[in-house]
């Protein structure tokens, strides 16, 4: 495990320096492009490499490396999948940062009218939220089944409005509980 670990530690080294590298004033006139795509390449395997030996919290710093990277050279698909992959990280290190990286994969993922899978990661930030808090969860099922229903995903909408109604009828909201069933 130590050997991944400092694997790890020598590939966003690495990483740090090509980004270091396409700073400079000639790389910036002559294109830094392969700098940065070799750069989020090592990021990614230097994450891959924490993961190896369960270090969780440095795997998803390097896959929110990578994402920035990412939307520097414009690439939002990549920077959504590599904030998904930070948030997966963090699931196991820390549910508050998981979130704030969901939510980014989220932002980026309606913004190019990905809805089907920006609600599928809202899901998975409900699940994080039903242990501590849970009317952000049951905000975040909403907005999912929204995003399911717009995209007639219709049993998947209903599937997050079940987890609505049960949640409110936890929280004593009767009414709109019973409202919710009725319409699925």
């Amino acid at each position: 495990m130590a050997d991944n670990e400092q694997k790890g530690i020598e590939l966003v080294a690495e990483a740090e320096k090509k980004v270091r590298s396409a700073q400079g004033f000639f790389s910036t006139l002559f294109g830094n492009s392969t700098k940065i795509e070799d750069a989020c390449e090592m990021y990614h395997r230097a994450a891959n490499a924490f993961k190896m030996a369960k270090k969780w919290t440095a795997a998803a710093n390097a896959y929110c490396e990578a994402a920035e990277l990412h939307i520097k050279t414009g690439s939002r698909h990549d920077a959504a999948s590599a904030y998904v992959d930070a948030g997966n990280c963090y699931k196991k290190a820390d549910p508050q940062e998981a979130v704030s990286c969901l939510m980014k994969a989220v932002e980026l993922y309606t913004d190019m009218g990905r809805f089907t899978i920006a609600a599928k990661h809202l899901m998975s930030i409900a699940e994080i939220y039903e242990a501590s808090d849970i009317e952000k969860a049951i905000s975040c099922y909403e907005q999912a089944a929204d995003y399911y229903r717009g995209e007639e995903s219709n049993s998947s909408a209903n599937k997050c409005l079940l987890n609505v109604a049960k949640y409110c009828a936890q929280l004593e909201q009767y009414e709109k509980a019973i409202e919710i069933y009725e319409q699925v």
